[in-house]
């Protein structure tokens, strides 16, 4: 417990997204040979303090929040106490050590550093992936070091580079710093070219590079993983100092990068964790003292929410410079990326970028997103409300020459995306989180250094849309004979996979929310990594651009015995559904269809919604198999 609260109160104060080990298929990927940079998250730069030696950055931030639980201790104050008062002695306590630990980071009004601070290492030569490891063979000054281990295993690592910025300053400083990186690794390797991993705030620096330089043509690949290209929703809720975290969203976000079953989120609803808010809003104004007057949080701004932080936060006349550097970003530099994506891709070079959608923001903003950034930030695409969908029969913003670009769950239309035909999206994955699933671990790797995957219809392997089937989501399910997340006439069967790493688990129903479909579902126990399909009958509409919600209900050896998931699907068995202008309620269970909003409201207050709502599935399921309504 004490793990988890301290993980979520680090994410809530700082964004920091570790590397896990995933593998790909090796056989599968032809390496085109040139060098790879790889260009890592936020806060990913060891720096010093060139006055004093002193380290600067490169800080263990994971001790942050254990700082919180040991002030509790220390001041004598349980976890029940702190919603009467005590957040204010907490966050003294704690805020005071974090400006304390980061002395050397602040910048001026301006936006320039107060210190002068300098990175360890800044040359190819220095920062080739062999040369680190031979300084630091217990892989320190490493960014993302289980990825590089990935494409070591095609490269080497003598043809993997590291690159770091002063992550402080604005995204133009960034790429400028990226730009004689980049020369750099070519003058060292002899190559006219590189390949390009760019993750989190690396993709927002990427994007900002091509926007400035990308007529360089010095890019064969640029893969762009969960990229800030549009912003990141905490900095504007930092900034505005309104944090209202999610403690739900936070859970599963820690299971997911643990690739373990869903119970830490049920642990987390009943500690009622509420006074977690009360803790981050207090502790907001000594944070601010730190990356206040940083270019790269007002970079992180998106542009709809900029002007009214840059009113509550910043004085025209005290932050002039940090005002002009980040005005610039805003409106001159940011609305060119989709034009320099473009560009770049007519002269040659393979862009293609991948995204999680489906979560809240952890920090409060309510929009799709992958817990940290949204999916409109990160794409361009076009979301429906987070809770909403499109309507049936919903038409896409533009034709993109008939190719139909809207999510199987109708909650993402990609037609506007930066990139309409070289973005990938997987629902319900979380931030820098790739390596947590397999199908985006293995899209990231080939996209990386292979020159085949040149759009979203280049390899049926890698749909533009696919739900995720990491552990911690326990189960997956897709239609045989159709395309991921959609149903037409072709299908066969439904395959159910059991995604725990060493759990088995039990099905035990299945319906189906928006279609009169039925499962003859035999109760069976899956092993991890097994299998099973199960058949189906009832009125498929012929009708198209409708969905449906599969649910999935399970019993797994886990703290938390009985698990549902639901997953979008949308029908594609004819003409277009009649359209209806709007949003329709999306996740909506059997249940809440009968009982109605308020009544549902009101479960979901009292914490019994879903709990409900599985029953209630289950006992569906068991009345209409009842009815002799399944297939043998």
């Amino acid at each position: 417990m004490k793990k988890a609260v301290s993980l979520a109160l680090c994410a809530a104060i700082l964004l920091s997204v570790c590397g896990i080990f995933a593998s790909a298929k090796k056989d599968d990927i032809e390496y085109n040979g040139y060098p790879v940079i790889l260009v890592p998250g936020y806060s990913s730069s060891f720096m010093y303090d060139t006055e004093n030696g002193k380290q600067a950055w490169g800080l263990d931030f994971g001790k942050v929040g254990g700082m919180v639980l040991d002030s509790i201790i220390d001041l004598g104050i349980s976890l029940g106490a702190m919603t009467v008062g005590n957040a204010d002695k907490i966050a003294e306590y704690v805020g005071n050590g974090i400006i304390e630990m980061c002395a050397e980071l602040p910048c001026n009004p301006d936006g320039s550093s107060v210190h002068p601070l300098e990175r360890y290492y800044t040359s190819a030569e220095d920062m080739c992936y062999s040369a680190i490891l031979e300084r630091h063979p217990e892989g320190g000054y490493m960014s993302e070091p289980k990825i590089a281990a990935e494409i070591a295993k095609y490269t080497g690592y003598e043809n993997i580079f590291n690159f770091t910025d002063d992550f402080r300053m604005g995204s133009e400083f960034c790429a400028e710093q990226l730009n004689d990186f980049i020369e750099s690794v070519k003058e060292y390797t002899g190559s006219d070219k590189v390949n390009i991993i760019a993750i989190s705030h690396g993709g927002q620096t990427v994007s900002t590079y091509l926007a400035l330089h990308g007529d360089k043509a010095d890019i064969q690949n640029a893969t762009l993983a969960v990229p800030a290209i549009g912003g990141a929703g905490f900095a504007y809720d930092a900034l505005m100092g309104d944090v209202h975290l999610d403690e739900d969203c936070i859970a599963r976000f820690i299971e997911y990068g643990n690739n373990v079953e869903p119970d830490i989120e049920w642990l987390l609803k009943a500690g009622q964790l509420g006074f977690l808010d009360q803790i981050c809003n207090k502790l907001i104004p000594y944070v601010l003292q730190v990356i206040g007057n940083w270019g790269s949080i007002w970079d992180f701004v998106p542009n709809e929410e900029y002007e009214s932080a840059k009113k509550f936060r910043l004085d025209p006349e005290i932050n002039a410079g940090l005002i002009e550097t980040s005005d610039r970003y805003h409106y001159e530099i940011r609305p060119k990326v989709k034009e320099a994506f473009e560009t770049c891709r007519a002269n040659g070079m393979n862009i293609n970028i991948i995204a999680g959608t489906g979560q809240p923001i952890v920090t409060g903003l309510n929009e799709n997103s992958d817990g940290i950034i949204t999916a409109a930030a990160s794409t361009g695409a076009t979301c429906a409300p987070l809770g909403k969908r499109f309507a049936d029969g919903y038409t896409q913003v533009n034709d993109c020459g008939g190719k139909y670009k809207v999510s199987p769950s109708m909650t993402v239309d990609a037609s506007t995306a930066y990139l309409p035909d070289n973005t990938w999206f997987v629902e319900g994955m979380f931030h820098g989180m790739m390596i947590y699933d397999s199908y985006a671990f293995e899209f990231m790797m080939r996209s990386l250094l292979d020159d085949k995957l040149t759009d979203v219809y280049a390899d049926p392997a890698f749909p533009q849309f696919k739900d995720s089937a990491a552990a911690s989501l326990g189960v997956y399910t897709e239609f045989t004979g159709c395309m991921p997340g959609y149903i037409d006439s072709g299908a066969e069967s439904l395959k159910i996979t059991n995604c725990s790493l060493k759990s088995n688990i039990t099905v035990t129903s299945v319906t189906a929310n928006g279609a009169d479909l039925y499962f003859a579902l035999t109760p069976k126990v899956l092993k991890p990594g097994d299998s099973m399909q199960v058949k189906f009958k009832g009125n498929l509409p012929e009708v198209g651009k409708k969905e449906v919600d599969i649910t999935v209900t399970y019993l797994i050896n886990t703290v938390t015995p009985a698990c549902t998931r639901t997953q979008g699907y949308t029908i594609m068995n004819g003409d277009g559904a009649e359209s209806n202008v709007g949003f329709a309620d999306a996740g909506v269970t059997l249940l809440n269809k009968l009982i109605g909003p308020t009544l549902t409201g009101i479960l979901k207050k009292l914490g019994l919604n879903e709990f409900l709502s599985m029953i209630y599935a289950a006992v569906y399921f068991f009345f209409n198999s009842l009815k002799g309504m399944f297939v043998n």
